[in-house]
């Protein structure tokens, strides 16, 4: 079948992590043996990537059509997740059910002062799903959003030609003419060279934040004292770059974002400074970010 080009085609289509988030409020985060109360339990919300992104676009009314890839269980949280893409009108064609495993969740503890967040996190039907029934040709999405690397533990394989086998999901993308991008989850690993850097060869939008991106390139972005090293992000950004992204290299962090363009282009934007009572949480913030650019 003959690829669309990229000027037939509209929309957004994500893939990746579906994750239940169910996120507590509590008074303080405890040492090990050590109590936390939990004042509430806030709410069952959306995580990760493509269910995070998808449901913002679709709040904030995008004129475009969306569509979700992924697996989830047979299951109350599966039933969850896809009663909420129909809501939100949503295309479910690619996202999946499977008997084998439940739906994935997170559980989000969330510090009462400053929204502090920490993750536990179950993988479940996640683990499992490497994109093979997604034929990129019978979608008219055009954009494809990909998230996470390194949360993805099926396409985060070894693939003898791509590197990974998120890399060649990436790449088939690309091949029947769809603009790609990828998010990235902060984890405490060197495994970033090794799972990240393989699928940047075949991305035209790359959104990291500032720890992954000093993780996959080396550079460390963040001095001692904690003030972000401008040169070293920059020198990030275009290393990024070198290693195959074909657009934009985008860094978000708490002070703002800066993205780099394959032109050469540098773009720095700040963030708001706004005192604690307005900020419930960040969980999610990179997922919010993603859909805004």
């Amino acid at each position: 079948m003959k690829a669309k080009t990229t000027s037939t085609r509209s929309g957004v289509l994500a893939g990746g992590n579906w994750i239940i988030d169910q996120v507590k409020l509590i008074d303080v985060f405890p040492q090990r043996e050590q109590l936390a109360n939990i004042r509430s339990q806030v709410a069952y919300g959306t995580g990760g990537a493509p269910y995070n992104v998808l449901i913002d676009l679709a709040k904030v009314g995008a004129g475009f059509p969306l569509f979700a890839a992924g697996l989830v269980g047979k299951d109350a949280f599966g039933e969850q997740i896809l009663a909420d893409c129909k809501k939100n009108k949503i295309d479910t064609k690619f996202l999946k059910t499977s008997l084998a495993v439940d739906t994935s969740y997170t559980d989000v503890m969330t510090e009462q002062n400053g929204g502090r967040r920490t993750f536990f996190h179950y993988r479940g039907a996640n683990a499992l799903w490497r994109g093979e029934d997604l034929d990129f040709n019978k979608t008219k999405a055009k954009i494809f959003h990909l998230g996470y690397l390194l949360l993805l533990d099926a396409l985060d394989e070894p693939d003898a030609k791509f590197g990974t086998k998120a890399a060649r999901l990436l790449s088939c993308a690309q091949e029947a003419g769809i603009k790609t991008s990828v998010d990235v989850v902060s984890e405490d690993s060197d495994r970033f060279g090794k799972i990240v850097s393989p699928a940047l060869k075949f991305v035209d939008y790359c959104i990291l934040n500032e720890i992954e991106a000093g993780k996959t390139t080396g550079f460390k972005i963040r001095q001692a004292d904690g003030q972000l090293d401008t040169v070293a992000l920059r020198h990030a950004a275009g290393a990024l770059l070198q290693t195959g992204v074909k657009e934009v290299v985008i860094v978000h962090f708490p002070e703002g974002a800066f993205a780099r363009t394959r032109k050469g282009d540098d773009v720095w934007q700040s963030s708001l400074k706004l005192s604690d009572k307005y900020i419930a949480g960040t969980a999610g913030a990179g997922d919010a970010f993603a859909p805004g650019l």
